[in-house]
């Protein structure tokens, strides 16, 4: 196949039916949520490991258990807290008395060896063991006493954090917040949402799922996921979005000069157009479009826009920074005279 081959039709659409069957199963599975299940789907095809942050009670751990039964995959949760240390996440080299009487030393994996970690409440743990939790996300490695171990391909990590609750926690430094690929808010249901629930399921128990992707049509989605395209032009828009991100670049807007003291990275701009991949393959299409990139850049772009102490004081957050940049910055690149774009 060269390059820049499209996927045929027939190679595209039983991928996107797998695909669009996993949000069906998870929107039955847990009401009220569509949009975020979409989201965290987004980055599942992408390969990235996603911070939630909402409320205790909204459906975190449900969403992620779900997800493991749907894609069926390995799933394991760490609660962590202040005492938690990297061996308990990572595991340790434990020495064992052999049957001939002589001692070795023996590796038993930590929780961080699953597809799926759900690191619930991440900011609770100390920094030491954040950074090695985040180093494995990073190298999907783990190394102790010289021997670096892989992880099991795929794996995600989802990470959650409680916004209510500041005593007795660790703020994720902005930098390592970059390791995220999205940072999603999950939100409390609806009253339509919430009287289904209570009135069909006992103690709010979702239900197990009826389907299952096979191991075998997830690694075909991700193989199509390889092979959706990036017209230039669009890799052009991205690739503007995140300079204009940044106070003082040339394509800078003033409300990035008067609010951002750091823009997006990179890796940010690697991971947009990583999930307006999997955006485009959710509407089956074999090529990237505009639209899918403005629908994914607010969940890559909004905690890598390190705010000043004047947003703070005019009460300016990164996703109305965002929805200025998706507004100014033009898609096409043609930089029309202001009058002309008016009129349009």
């Amino acid at each position: 196949m060269r390059e820049n081959e499209l996927i045929r039709p027939e190679e595209l659409e039983p991928v996107t039916q797998n695909a669009v069957k996993i949000l069906k199963e998870l929107d039955k599975i847990l009401l009220g949520h569509q949009e975020l299940h979409r989201m965290v789907l987004i980055g599942i095809l992408s390969r990235g490991h996603i911070l939630l942050e909402g409320l205790p009670g909204v459906g975190k751990t449900a969403l992620i258990k779900a997800l493991g039964q749907l894609l069926q995959l390995d799933f394991n949760r760490v609660q962590f807290t202040p005492d938690l240390m990297p061996g308990d996440i990572l595991g340790a080299n434990i020495l064992q008395e052999c049957g001939d009487g002589s001692r070795e030393m023996v590796f038993h994996p930590g929780p961080v060896f699953t597809n799926i970690l759900l690191a619930d409440e991440i900011n609770r743990a100390s920094p030491k063991t954040q950074s090695a939790m985040l180093e494995a996300m990073q190298e999907a490695a783990v190394t102790l006493l010289g021997i670096t171990r892989e992880l099991p391909s795929p794996f995600f990590v989802l990470a959650s954090q409680n916004p209510i609750e500041l005593e007795g926690t660790y703020p994720i430094p902005e930098a390592q917040l970059d390791r995220f690929m999205f940072k999603l808010e999950v939100r409390t249901v609806d009253s339509a949402a919430m009287a289904e629930i209570i009135s069909s399921r006992r103690r709010g128990q979702p239900p197990i799922p009826d389907w299952r992707l096979s191991k075998t049509e997830l690694q075909e989605i991700f193989a199509v996921m390889e092979r959706i395209f990036l017209p230039r032009a669009v890799s052009s828009y991205i690739a503007r979005l995140v300079e204009a991100s940044h106070p003082g670049s040339r394509t800078a807007l003033p409300e990035v000069n008067d609010y951002v003291s750091y823009g997006a990275s990179p890796r940010a701009a690697i991971a947009m157009a990583e999930a307006a991949r999997a955006a485009a393959l959710l509407r089956g299409r074999p090529a990237v479009g505009f639209g899918d990139v403005r629908d994914v850049a607010a969940a890559v772009l909004n905690h890598r826009l390190i705010l000043n102490y004047k947003a703070r004081m005019d009460q300016m957050d990164s996703r109305r920074i965002i929805a200025v940049l998706l507004d100014k910055i033009d898609a096409a690149g043609l930089e029309l005279p202001e009058e002309i774009s008016l009129q349009q």
